[in-house]
């Protein structure tokens, strides 16, 4: 019996071990994914995603198809698109510069802009990838073909806090991410369709005229704004050569749900004799900020150094110094926040909580 009983305990102790032996633990995933991360930025670097994308910032969930192409050494595409609104905007980086086109607008911003180094995108591979290797406090669970990692968020917005990265443990590929608030309400919530390293991209895939093909795009020429976004009048005997569209009419007025703390609606008013249909807000209290709010004619406008925003369902770009202004599309409609005192964090909040408005 004393035999049976130790022939018995070492093939447990043989089993446990064998069973421990396919087994990683968080070190062991981290070091494979700092060769992943090696082989991207290498000369063959590449990969291609698709997926899903919900914001859970306004009173109803809005839904974003994605596609993601990276090719070293910095050539980037992200195409957004509003499943509800039916429309689409590209982020392109090239050797040119990074541009936010609108296709089915003609419309294209450029900027002097060195995105996304340094910058967060939930959607891209490298930024979640930075997120679990720079993390020492970082968790790691298994679900099934899955690891499951927790880590600290470190977006633009602070009110960004924890994030979940799921990776398939045979390839590491992504295949969901969630990122959430200080009180563990998921804000972001991204599920991969389909990821692939080393797709073969063609010549022009992130050429922006290539791009702007996609939809009907504008022949006008570029006009520069100044370092607060304004128009920048253009050389003479050029403006004629800017293709003026029909004016497209009035778009109603579109008010955030969110207003900071402290802060109270001020008054509003109509731009009388503006051919882009300009309207202005104006906020007052703690922070003094005014939303300008129009339908500008079709052009393609290049921008003075700015920084990329990421606000989840699109681009904004933030320019100025003593006074801020953050710009974006959305839905053909033109916005900016200008102000002196409010901080970025709010600018985003508020953007995100007048994406899903419509007009009144």
């Amino acid at each position: 019996m004393r035999r049976i009983t130790w022939v018995l305990a070492i093939i447990m102790s043989v089993a446990l071990v064998l069973a421990g032996c396919g087994k990683k633990d968080a070190a062991s995933v981290v070091k494979d994914l700092n060769a992943v991360s090696d082989k991207l930025e290498s000369k063959q670097g590449a990969y291609q995603g698709a997926g899903t994308m919900t914001l859970y910032t306004g009173e109803q969930p809005q839904e974003y198809k994605v596609e993601v192409w990276y090719k070293n050494p910095s050539y980037y595409r992200i195409s957004l698109s509003n499943v509800q609104k039916d429309v689409t905007q590209i982020v392109l980086r090239n050797d040119e510069g990074v541009f936010v086109l609108t296709p089915s607008l003609g419309k294209s911003f450029r900027f002097q802009s060195d995105w996304p180094d340094n910058q967060g995108q939930v959607y891209l591979y490298q930024t979640l990838l930075r997120g679990i290797t720079a993390d020492n406090n970082r968790q790691l669970t298994e679900e099934g073909d899955n690891y499951i990692f927790e880590v600290a968020a470190n977006y633009q917005s602070s009110a960004l806090v924890r994030q979940k990265i799921w990776l398939a443990k045979n390839t590491y590929e992504p295949k969901q991410v969630q990122v959430s608030d200080s009180e563990a309400k998921v804000v972001v919530d991204v599920k991969f369709d389909s990821f692939k390293f080393d797709p073969e991209f063609t010549k022009d895939s992130f050429d922006m005229q290539k791009n702007m093909a996609t939809g009907t795009p504008s022949q006008s020429t570029v006009a520069e704004v100044d370092e607060n976004g304004d128009p920048v009048a253009a050389p003479a005997g050029e403006e004629n050569a800017e293709q003026v569209t029909a004016e497209l009419g009035d778009f109603g007025v579109i008010e955030p749900e969110y207003i900071p703390a402290g802060v109270t609606f001020k008054d509003y008013h109509k731009i009388e004799g503006n051919k882009d249909h300009a309207v202005l807000i104006r906020y007052e209290g703690d922070y003094q900020y005014t939303i300008m709010e129009a339908r500008p004619l079709d052009r393609a406008v290049s921008l003075a150094p700015a920084t990329l925003i990421d606000l989840g369902f699109t681009a904004g770009a933030l320019t100025g110094d003593e006074q801020q202004t953050l710009t974006w599309m959305n839905d053909g409609v033109e916005f900016r926040i200008t102000s002196a005192n409010l901080p970025l964090d709010e600018m985003m909040q508020i953007a995100a909580s007048m994406q899903a408005q419509s007009g009144k």
